[in-house]
């Protein structure tokens, strides 16, 4: 590419995405300019192409898309220490404080003055070059890809589920919903120990990915079927009931069953977003002492969820479906929005693909 060319793919409004030259960014003092190599389509970024909003982030101007991404570092901040040119990284998307007491408690996820790529009012990284702080990008090992390496934000919100739930060695956990969530939570939850992952979701392609992935059991459901038919059937695959159930769709339905499907004194983690109020039994939860948790994104798991990717024991390769050019960016979208050839994971490439990925992978 020449050395001038940034095009970006900026979200100016509803259905209204347009691939544009902006400048390079400069560079602060404790910043990284990176040449961005791969970026995947989160469902966050369709829904913003398509509804302009996903609950208080409101984007009423040019954003920059993307954030599930990697580069290769071209140009350095005169105090990064920990990073060279030519360095392959994997980019954790939030840049929080680190002043506030959620950054010094250890829940920076948390920030109320958190950078979070694509999230108005800040831009995302769909772009040639892009800025990002050096602390909040991870060096890949020479055996990682790029895919990979943009992989590990999805991973990590999977990782972090886990972690909210307590999936350890032995445990039994549903996951409701078998989207790149859903799919990125199972293969979390079996490489920290989980003895059983039952998953559900609508659709057979998705369920035949679950269990390519490590899933143990799959259930497919109508959106005719009602609560406690499913109910049933989950009783049938699991008869001591999931101790950890972890709900990666966000519809009222689900958010009831990780509650009702779960076992007393057992644990519910809520992941998809769905309306702003549900009607959920809560006393039901109360009475068995069912614990409801929420998950924000993640935490200090990108760490983590590189071990499991460098260590091979998250395959999340295999979730990518699609592969484009980033001047094919909206046949990208297209796709991706609209499941098009079973469509899970697209990727976006921004340089040549292959370029920067180790000779055989």
């Amino acid at each position: 590419m020449a050395p001038n060319d940034n095009l970006t793919a900026v979200l100016h409004g509803i259905e209204d995405l347009r691939l544009e030259q902006i400048p390079i960014p400069e560079i602060k003092d404790d910043e990284v300019l990176l040449e961005m190599d791969c970026v995947g389509i989160c469902g966050s970024d369709v829904h913003y192409l398509v509804h302009g909003r996903i609950g208080p982030f409101v984007c009423d101007g040019p954003m920059i898309i993307g954030h599930e991404a990697s580069g290769v570092v071209c140009k350095v901040g005169k105090d990064v220490k920990t990073l060279k040119i030519g360095d392959r990284v994997a980019i954790e998307p939030g840049v929080p404080c680190r002043k506030c007491d959620f950054c010094k408690t250890g829940k920076y996820n948390l920030c109320p003055d958190m950078k979070f790529c694509a999230t108005p009012p800040y831009h995302g990284n769909l772009t040639r070059y892009y800025a990002h702080a050096a602390d909040f990008c991870f060096k890949l090992p020479d055996h990682v890809t790029m895919e990979e390496g943009a992989l590990l934000e999805p991973l990590s919100v999977g990782v972090h589920a886990c972690r909210r739930a307590n999936v350890c060695l032995g445990s039994e956990v549903l996951i409701l919903g078998a989207g790149p969530i859903g799919l990125v939570t199972a293969i979390a939850a079996k490489a920290m120990g989980a003895s059983t992952v039952l998953i559900t979701d609508l659709l057979d392609d998705r369920l035949a990915t679950a269990k390519k992935v490590g899933a143990d059991l799959t259930l497919k459901v109508e959106k005719t079927d009602k609560e406690e038919d499913i109910l049933k059937k989950i009783k049938e695959l699991m008869p001591n009931a999931p101790e950890k159930t972890i709900d990666c769709s966000g519809a009222e339905i689900t958010n009831r069953l990780s509650i009702l499907a779960t076992r007393n004194g057992g644990v519910a983690v809520l992941v998809g977003n769905g309306p702003l109020n549900v009607n959920v039994p809560l006393i039901n939860a109360l009475n068995r002492e069912v614990d409801i948790r929420g998950v924000f994104r993640y935490c200090n798991d990108y760490p983590t969820a590189l071990a499991l990717v460098a260590s091979g024991k998250c395959n999340v390769k295999q979730l990518v479906t699609h592969h484009f050019d980033i001047t094919e960016t909206k046949d990208a979208f297209h796709t991706s929005r609209h499941g098009l050839g079973g469509a899970i994971k697209v990727m976006i490439h921004v340089q040549p693909r292959d370029k920067n990925n180790p000779k055989k992978f």
